[in-house]
């Protein structure tokens, strides 16, 4: 198998690990479920614990069902839920509460209060980002506001705040690396995009020590090591938020090179390259990269509900018992007969970022039945997806040739076809689907030499299909109009 990468994809719904080998094949995989809780309308939390036992326990089987002992790995890959926010003391590891997942809207007062202030303009000059629930800076506010533990360890200087990655890096280094990488920093309204470093400005805005941040490494390069007693040292050497590793694992490294993962959410990323570009559309600018001290850009769209919807249609409305039949059941109508699906559960992301939106289903008729639901469903997602590519073809000038998609929908055929067909593009999904955890091999492996540059990275990706468009612009047309009068039904629902 050659030199072995061990990437660990710890995700919303699951934690996983995969084995990569240096052809870039995925030789082993495990996953383990992962609970998340609401204690209150529009909050989401998981346990800290957890999140690091289900990833420990991935790690374990991963290794075991290849028959691998963790001394024989090359070097460690980590990758991430992103905007998910941690606390815990740093002398004894134990957690401060729940960890606030990035979908939680608890702080949309917070968000609101800043902006009264007048200072969104400085956030998003800054940070490239908007005041949103959806990032990690107010979460920690918060949580020294709510949690008087948390306010008691700052004051010590024993609070330590972290995102995801963070948590894994300080659990598999035996609590001696408190870090993060600068793609992850780059999603917690803190980081000063143009200078990579934590903004003062901004913590003091938020109220947040600095000292309860983490280390900032580049998203290739040593970490850190992992302790002896998970079984031997082995460099931890590649470390990027889940969509920023995706983006890398589909290796688009040129610039106007763009991807979408269809996951718990869906998130669009074009690679603008090693300058930040504010974006007039409602899009975020975001760090994809660092690689040593080069460092490169994107253009992101986020869509809060996409894989999430289809779970809740399962779980919630009981319309099919396993995602793969939503495919036949959406072909089994000929069209939506007027349905639109809103998925706004947790509000709208980009480019509309409505946290007061909520969800709607509209166009019901007598004749509907549990197929026009589960397409309408599927179509959502796709519509989200065009607002997006349009967002971003406004911010560039520039229409988007290909895109590049993976994630656990993008097995889904109907939904390939319908995007191809709203996007009128071409849609190219790879034959290695993993390429999240590829991204964070990819990232790891090159610290460490498996990888010797980003051509070698590129000729090891390969195409499976293609969808071309098949639906006259003038169908699609009319279909996309009937989404865009939903979507202003259901803006603002939720503010009080």
């Amino acid at each position: 198998m050659g030199k072995l990468i061990l990437a660990l994809d710890q995700g919303t719904s699951s934690s996983r690990a995969l084995l990569v080998d240096s052809a870039g094949q995925v030789v082993g995989t495990a996953s383990v479920p992962l609970a998340c809780v609401y204690p209150q309308l529009g909050w989401v939390e998981q346990d800290p614990r957890e999140i690091w036992s289900s990833q420990k326990l991935a790690l374990d089987q991963v290794l075991a069902q290849a028959g691998v002992e963790l001394c024989e790995v090359a070097a460690i890959g980590i990758t991430n839920q992103r905007e998910t926010t941690l606390a815990w003391n740093k002398e004894t590891g134990e957690p401060v509460g729940s960890a606030i997942v990035w979908q939680c809207r608890r702080t949309a007062a917070a968000c609101t209060a800043l902006k009264a202030r007048g200072l969104e303009p400085l956030f998003r000059e800054r940070t490239g980002l908007v005041l949103d629930p959806y990032f990690s800076g107010t979460k920690m506010a918060w949580i020294l506001e709510h949690r008087p533990l948390a306010r008691l360890l700052a004051e010590q200087d024993k609070l330590a705040f972290g995102t995801v990655d963070s948590w894994l890096i300080w659990h598999l280094t035996g609590g001696k690396v408190h870090g993060t990488d600068l793609s992850n920093a780059s999603r917690t309204l803190l980081l000063n995009l143009k200078e990579c470093r934590w903004d003062e400005e901004l913590l003091g805005h938020l109220g947040i020590p600095a000292s309860t941040l983490p280390r900032l490494f580049p998203s290739s390069g040593l970490v850190g090591w992992t302790d002896p007693k998970w079984g031997a040292e082995v460099p931890i050497a590649g470390v990027a938020g889940d969509q920023q590793a995706a983006l890398f694992g589909q290796a688009c490294f040129e610039v106007g090179a763009a991807k979408n993962t269809y996951g718990t959410g869906c998130f669009l990323l074009m690679n603008i390259g090693p300058s930040p570009v504010a974006s007039k559309s409602g899009l975020l600018c975001t760090l994809a990269w660092a690689i040593g001290d080069q460092v490169t850009y994107a253009l992101e769209g986020s869509v809060f509900v996409a894989g999430a919807l289809v779970q809740w249609l399962r779980d919630n409305l009981g319309l099919f018992e396993q995602a793969g039949q939503t495919e036949a059941m959406a072909m089994a109508v000929k069209d939506n007969g007027g349905v639109y699906l809103v998925p706004a559960f947790v509000g709208l992301g980009a480019p509309h970022w409505d946290p007061y939106a909520r969800g709607l289903i509209h166009g019901l008729t007598r004749e509907s039945n549990k197929n026009h639901l589960v397409r309408a469903g599927l179509e959502a997602i796709g519509f989200q997806v065009y607002d997006l590519i349009q967002a971003m073809e406004q911010d560039r000038g520039v229409k988007v040739q290909n895109l590049k998609i993976d994630g656990g929908a993008a097995v889904n055929g109907f939904l390939c076809q319908f995007q191809a067909d709203l996007l009128q593009t071409e849609v190219s999904r790879p034959t290695q689907v993993e390429t999240t955890a590829l991204g964070a091999a990819f990232l790891a492996g090159l610290a460490v030499g498996v990888f010797r540059d980003l051509e070698q990275i590129k000729s090891l990706w390969q195409e499976d299909r293609v969808f071309y468009p098949r639906q006259s612009p003038e169908v699609m047309e009319t279909l996309r109009l009937g989404w865009n009068k939903a979507v202003a039904a259901a803006k603002g629902w939720a503010e009080p």
